[in-house]
């Protein structure tokens, strides 16, 4: 029955997994616009769906949605140092969730334009040059290579934490 409970989401989950892979995915291709290598996409997926965390958990629990900002059997002196902390902990969750799928975009994203203007650079100059420049462009299809790696992985992260953050959102702990 708890399954169930927490199935409901799935669709949601597999669409903004699917969003995220295939933008990633579609900025290794030359010439192309990736959306999660910039800050105001990856930002407004990550704050939107923790809004929505938020909406649910409301949903279910009413007020009682709150109340893992403050630990069970914590007394009132600690309560008023340990809320804050909980409160601020619990906004920068979608800002590391966003800006973690960003920079790893674009560090890698960068990388491979420096090595590909480095290639096309020793391209240029001619000559015995012109013979140098397999070795950037060797490292550069391996980059390519790892980039798809990276992009695959962020993709599995982004999700994962976002269940987590359904979770608990839905158990509330």
């Amino acid at each position: 029955m708890k399954a169930k409970k927490e199935l409901i989401y799935f669709p949601f989950i597999f669409v903004v997994c699917l969003f995220v892979l295939v933008a990633n995915v579609l900025g290794l291709v030359p010439y192309s616009f990736t959306t999660t290598s910039h800050l105001v996409v990856t930002l407004a997926l990550a704050l939107s769906v923790f809004g929505g965390v938020i909406i649910i958990s409301v949903q279910l629990h009413g007020i009682h949605g709150f109340a893992h900002f403050l630990p069970p059997k914590t007394s009132l002196g600690l309560a008023f140092l340990l809320v804050p902390i909980e409160i601020v902990s619990f906004l920068f969750k979608p800002l590391s969730l966003g800006v973690r799928l960003f920079a790893n975009i674009i560090a890698g994203h960068t990388l491979l334009k420096v090595i590909g203007g480095f290639s096309w650079s020793i391209i240029k100059k001619g000559g015995l040059f012109f013979i140098g420049h397999f070795i950037p462009l060797f490292v550069l299809v391996l980059l390519i290579g790892l980039e798809l790696g990276v992009a695959l992985i962020q993709t599995y992260v982004f999700t994962i934490l976002i269940c987590i953050y359904f979770r608990e959102g839905v158990n509330l702990h």
